[in-house]
């Protein structure tokens, strides 16, 4: 995995080489019972633009955290992306959510997946808590995005 342009508080971005097809990882980028195997504990939401659903992290019950993701873009296999962190009754836009991006591209046998997540600085927190989370989202990443890879590796996807 490569991380591109960490230099500037703001925008995110990886790129890593899968050996899966566009069509196998965008299913695993895009579906919620595949993105629930590498990234969230559960995931909920329907692959279509504008659908809201959540995600959680741990029980929100004890401690965890459930947060709202709109989808924004199905372009199988080569786009999928979603605002996410807005409050679920907002509509999701700059200044209010986070926004990522999953582009995949063929790349001999497999699929090179370039990742970006912007609106740090458009979320108008005050200059400490802007840096520690995007600190705390590259770190995240740094984590899910091997696991994405391995997992999209393993997986075949039944249509």
């Amino acid at each position: 995995m490569k991380n591109l342009d960490d230099a500037k508080i703001g925008t995110i971005e990886r790129e890593l080489y899968i050996e899966a097809s566009p069509e196998t990882v965008f299913e695993v980028v895009s579906r919620p019972e595949y993105v629930a195997q590498w990234w969230p504990d559960t995931a909920a939401y329907e692959v279509e633009v504008g659908a809201t659903g959540e995600i959680t992290f741990g029980d929100p019950a004890s401690g965890g955290k459930a947060v709202t993701l709109t989808v924004m873009e199905v372009d199988p296999p080569n786009t999928f992306s979603f605002r996410w962190t807005h409050e679920a009754d907002d509509e999701p836009a700059a200044g209010n959510s986070l926004f990522v991006t999953f582009a995949l591209t063929p790349s001999g046998i497999g699929t090179l997946l370039r990742f970006t997540e912007t609106g740090f600085r458009e979320m108008g927190w005050e200059e400490a808590v802007c840096e520690a989370t995007f600190n705390d989202h590259a770190n995240g990443w740094n984590s899910f995005l091997p696991r994405l890879a391995r997992y999209a590796e393993q997986v075949v996807v039944s249509r």
